[in-house]
C-alpha cells in the first residue's frame, strides 16, 4: 500500500505541509492528521505539494491605516499562486498609534512575539508581513528576525492629503498645527471639526514622514521590500501591484532559500541608518531599529550614528522638516530616487529580498527624471542628518533631537527647567494662568520612559503652554525620557537614558534648575554639582514600577532601555556579533 504521501521528511529537508509537524509521538500521523483537516477546507494534494507562503493579515476595524488588507490580500495571494505557490493568510495582533492604550509602543513586543511564534508555529515556507502603522512593521521585522525563515514586508501604503478651505492638509504633522492654533484661541471650535473632517482623506498611515512613513522607508533601505515598496499610497493600483510582486517573489525566495539572516546584515543596517537621517525621518526610527538589530546580535552604537548623520544631509522635502507628502515622494519616484542620490554613502552589496543586491536594484531603477521632492546632494533641506545624539551629566546613556525639525534659535540655549512629574500633573498644570513659565524656559516632563508610563509613550511632544501659545510662542525647549510623534515638529529632547522611573538622573531635576542645550557639542548638561544630585537621590529614592500580573508584569521586569530598543532582554539573540554603525 502507498503511504509516501504521508511519510515525513527529514527536519532539515521539510518543506510546505511537512514543516513543523505537531507532536503526536508519531510524525506520519502528524501529517496525515494535518492534510485531513486542510482538505477540509478543499485542497487537493497538487495544492498542497506547492512551496507554502503564510501571509501575516493585520486587518482589524480598530485600524484604518490598514483599512487596504483585504485588497492587499488578494493580490498577494494572486501573486503566490501565479508563481506556483498555496497561500495561507492568517491573522496577527494589530496596533494602531490612535487606539492603543496605554500607547501602542507598549504592544510592540508583544506583536513580535505573537509574529514570530506564529511563523514558527504553522508550516510556511516564506512569509508576507503585511504592515503599515507605526509598531507593526518593527514588531513584524523583529518576530521574522528571531524566526529566520524568508521573510518578505509589504507596507499598506500612505494616506491621500484632504483639504481644508483651499489648504492641503494631511495627518498628522497638520494634526498638531491645528490643533495647536487652537489651543492658542486662533481658530473655533467650528473650525477645528472642519478641520477633523479633513485631515485624513483614506485609509492608510500618516501621509508625513512620521514614523509609518519612516518605517516604510527604512525597510525597503533594509532590503526588506520590492524594490519600490515604501511609497505607493494605500488606495492606488501602485500598491495592489506591489502586493502581487511580494506575493510572487515570497514564492521565489521559498525556492531560493532566501532567508532574513541574508539580508538583515550589517550593512543593510548602516544602509538603513542613512536613509533614516536623509529624510529627517521619525526619531523612533532609531528605537525600532535598534529592536530589530538586536535580534540579529548587533548593538547600535549611537555615536557613530551621530558621525554618520554630520556626513548625511537631509534630502527630502517632507513634512515635517520641509513642505511636501508622501504620495508626492512617489509620485517623485520614491525611494529609487533617494538611494540614486545617496549611491556614495550606501553599501552597494548589501543583499534584499530579490536576491539582487542593492547597488543593482538603483542601477535597475534608471536614471531618473526631473522632479522637486529630493534634492541633490549638494542642495539639501538641512545639511546634517535629522537625527542628533546627545549626551551629558542629565543622559548618561544618551538622549537624541530631531534637529532637522527643530527652531534653529534654540539649538543653543540655557534656561530654566519646569518640571513636571509625569503626564498627569502635566495635563493638570500645563494650561493654568498661574503657571510660572516664560518662553526662555526648559519644560521637563519625568516618568515616560520604557517603564515609568509604562511602554514610552509619545507625551515628549509636550504642548506649549496656553499662556504662551496665546501669546504667540510656537516653540519652547522641552526635554524628557519618552517618545514623540514622526509627525511632530519643535526644539524637543527626547529617550533621555537612563529614565526617571529607575533613577537616572532626570529623576531628580528641580523647578528651577538650569539646563544647557548644545545640539552643536552634541550635550545636554544639568548646571547642579554632581553632590547635589547624589544629596537628592538618598534624600528621594525612586522606586520602580512594578506590576502583579500579567502582560505588564512581563512587560516591566524584561523591557530595556531606549538605548537597546525598548525591546525585552530575552527576545535579543543570544550572542552579541558586533556593533552598527561599523
Amino acid at each position: 500500500m502507498a503511504t509516501s504521501a504521508f511519510e515525513p521528511d527529514d527536519d532539515a529537508d521539510a518543506s510546505g505541509m511537512r514543516r513543523g509537524l505537531t507532536s503526536y509521538g508519531d510524525a506520519g500521523f502528524s501529517l496525515f492528521l494535518r492534510k485531513a483537516f486542510i482538505k477540509g477546507a478543499g485542497y487537493t494534494d497538487a495544492a498542497l505539494d506547492r512551496p507554502v507562503v503564510g501571509i501575516a493579515s493585520t486587518g482589524s476595524a480598530y485600524n484604518p491605516c490598514h483599512g487596504n488588507v483585504p485588497q492587499l490580500m488578494e493580490a498577494i495571494r494572486r501573486g503566490v499562486m501565479l508563481a506556483g505557490g498555496l497561500p495561507m493568510d492568517f491573522p496577527t495582533i494589530s496596533i494602531h498609534e490612535s487606539f492603543s492604550a496605554p500607547t501602542s509602543m507598549y504592544l510592540r513586543n508583544l506583536m513580535s512575539m505573537d509574529t514570530e511564534e506564529m511563523v514558527r508555529a504553522q508550516p510556511m515556507d516564506a512569509v508576507v508581513l503585511i504592515g503599515g502603522c507605526d509598531k507593526t512593521v518593527p514588531a513584524q521585522l523583529m518576530g521574522a528576525a528571531s524566526a529566520g525563515i524568508p521573510s518578505i514586508q509589504l507596507i499598506t501604503g500612505s494616506m491621500l492629503t484632504g483639504s481644508h478651505r483651499g489648504e492641503r492638509v494631511g495627518a498628522c504633522t497638520d494634526c498638531r498645527r491645528y490643533w495647536a492654533k487652537y489651543r492658542a484661541g486662533d481658530i473655533d471650535a467650528d473650525e477645528i471639526a472642519d478641520v477633523n473632517d479633513q485631515l485624513v482623506a483614506s485609509v492608510g498611515t500618516c501621509s508625513v514622514m512620521g514614523t509609518a512613513s519612516t518605517m516604510a522607508c527604512i525597510a525597503e533601505a533594509l532590503g526588506m521590500t520590492m524594490p519600490g515598496g515604501a511609497s505607493p499610497p494605500a488606495v492606488t493600483a501602485d500598491r495592489i501591484r506591489i502586493a502581487e510582486q511580494t506575493g510572487a517573489q515570497a514564492v521565489q525566495m521559498a525556492r531560493d532559500g532566501l532567508t532574513i539572516d541574508k539580508v538583515l546584515t550589517p550593512a543593510a543596517f548602516e544602509n538603513a541608518m542613512r536613509v533614516l537621517l536623509a529624510i529627517g525621518g521619525s526619531t523612533n526610527g532609531i528605537v525600532h531599529l535598534t529592536a530589530i538589530a538586536g535580534r540579529m546580535g548587533l548593538d547600535v552604537d549611537l555615536d557613530a550614528l551621530d558621525r554618520m548623520g554630520r556626513e548625511t544631509p537631509v534630502l527630502l522635502d517632507l513634512k515635517p522638516s520641509g513642505q511636501h507628502y508622501m504620495e508626492d515622494f512617489h509620485k517623485a519616484g520614491g525611494m529609487a530616487t533617494l538611494l540614486r542620490e545617496l549611491k556614495p554613502l550606501l553599501k552597494l552589496d548589501a543583499m534584499t529580498v530579490t536576491g539582487r543586491t542593492l547597488g543593482e536594484e538603483i542601477d535597475r531603477a534608471g536614471p531618473g527624471f526631473v522632479q522637486e521632492v529630493v534634492r541633490p546632494i549638494a542642495d539639501p533641506i538641512y545639511p546634517q542628518g535629522g537625527i542628533a545624539v546627545l549626551r551629558g551629566n542629565l543622559a548618561p546613556g544618551g538622549a537624541i533631537i530631531k534637529q532637522s525639525a527643530a527652531d534653529a534659535g534654540l539649538m543653543e540655549h540655557e534656561g530654566r527647567a519646569v518640571v513636571f512629574e509625569n503626564v498627569e500633573d502635566l495635563a493638570l498644570r500645563i494650561d493654568r494662568d498661574d503657571l510660572d513659565v516664560t518662553r526662555d524656559d526648559i519644560l521637563v516632563l519625568k516618568n515616560i520612559g520604557p517603564m515609568g508610563a509604562p511602554g514610552m509613550p509619545e507625551a515628549g511632544y509636550i504642548p506649549i503652554p496656553r499662556k504662551l501659545a496665546r501669546a504667540g510662542v510656537k516653540d519652547i525647549v522641552r526635554i524628557s525620557d519618552g517618545r514623540m510623534s514622526g509627525t511632530a515638529f519643535g526644539t524637543i529632547v527626547l529617550h533621555v537614558t537612563p529614565e526617571s522611573a529607575i533613577g537616572g538622573p532626570l529623576a531628580h531635576v528641580r523647578n528651577g534648575d538650569r539646563i544647557r542645550l548644545s545640539v552643536a557639542r552634541r550635550e545636554i548638561t544639568l548646571r547642579v554639582p554632581d553632590g547635589e544630585l547624589a544629596r537628592r537621590a538618598a534624600e528621594s529614592p525612586v522606586a520602580e514600577p512594578t506590576a502583579e500580573r500579567g502582560y505588564r508584569k512581563l512587560f516591566l521586569q524584561s523591557v530595556t532601555q531606549a538605548d537597546r530598543g525598548v525591546d525585552f532582554d530575552f527576545l535579543r539573540a543570544p550572542k552579541t556579533l558586533g556593533k552598527v554603525p561599523r
